[in-house]
């Protein structure tokens, strides 16, 4: 995964957040931030497209981050979820990484350094998921052509 094509996704219902953290990702990093206001927005250009971390803030209107994040979790379950929240909600973020497989959360304000080895590790994690389902899938795929093979020896003798 090429950080020059790697989308971040970033959903918070405050047009300053969204605008701080798209700004901060283009002249900070590599990677390319796709910014929503609107939770459901998100979800239909996730429908489409991928992303290789998603941050979301806990309280928004239309839909709460835990709610939105389960929903990108069910349509990209490979994806590194990311809690953004400016409330010491603790409770509720040790719940969503429990139940949820929250990668990590952030409370605001954020620290730049701290959000881009968070963004940059959970990118790395995801990479690393996706080579270890290729090697499943390659032990996978051998395991089924030995049984095959087996069951061809064991019809020659039988």
């Amino acid at each position: 995964m090429s950080n020059e094509s790697t989308n971040i996704v970033v959903v918070d219902d405050e047009e300053m957040v969204v605008k701080s953290l798209g700004f901060f990702f283009e002249l900070e990093t590599s990677y390319r931030p796709v910014t929503f206001t609107s939770p459901k927005a998100a979800l239909e250009w996730l429908a489409h497209n991928d992303a290789g971390i998603v941050i979301s803030d806990y309280l928004m209107p239309e839909m709460d981050g835990i709610s939105f994040l389960m929903k990108v979790r069910d349509l990209r379950p490979s994806i590194p979820r990311v809690l953004l929240t400016g409330y010491a909600d603790k409770q509720n973020c040790i719940k969503a990484i429990n139940e949820l497989g929250l990668y990590q959360y952030i409370e605001k304000p954020w620290n730049n350094d701290d959000l881009k080895i968070i963004v940059r590790n959970g990118l790395e994690k995801k990479q690393l998921m996706q080579r270890l389902q290729t090697k499943i899938d390659e032990i996978n795929k051998a395991y089924a052509e030995l049984q095959g093979i087996q069951q061809a020896i064991l019809k020659t003798f039988v």
